[in-house]
């Protein structure tokens, strides 16, 4: 008998979002990232444009403003279609993509930045 091995989807991630999809935002992801649906990521402040969250930066990046909700490939070039949940949402907790390395304190505060916009990270859910 072979094995089947599902990845992710929406489901394992997102818990619970408001109604009339007020808990989402389209968003533009930069050029040159490959992500992941529940990867938790920043918005550069000069750009606009979302990024992989990065603890170490100082651009905007070192802050959590939300967690995607689809696989994107912004490789080639920036994608104007990222959706991600940045409010009035509940996530699990195993479903989140986190950068490599990160520390618990940095960790910690991320998941700070994003109880105080609204979502919610559970470990049950």
């Amino acid at each position: 008998m072979s094995v089947v091995t599902e990845t992710m989807n929406l489901g394992d991630l997102l818990k619970f979002e408001a109604s009339h999809l007020y808990s989402r935002d389209q968003v533009t992801v930069a050029s040159g990232h490959t992500l992941s649906l529940g990867t938790v990521v920043a918005t550069r402040t000069a750009t606009g444009k979302v990024v992989q969250l990065d603890p170490a930066a100082t651009d905007g990046a070192d802050l959590a403003c939300g967690v995607l909700l689809g696989d994107i490939n912004a490789e080639a070039a920036d994608r104007t279609d990222g959706l991600l949940v940045a409010r009035h949402a509940i996530v699990a907790e195993h479903a989140l993509v986190w950068p490599a390395g990160i520390t618990p304190e940095h960790k910690a505060a991320a998941v700070a930045q994003l109880k105080h916009q609204g979502v919610l990270i559970r470990a049950s859910a």
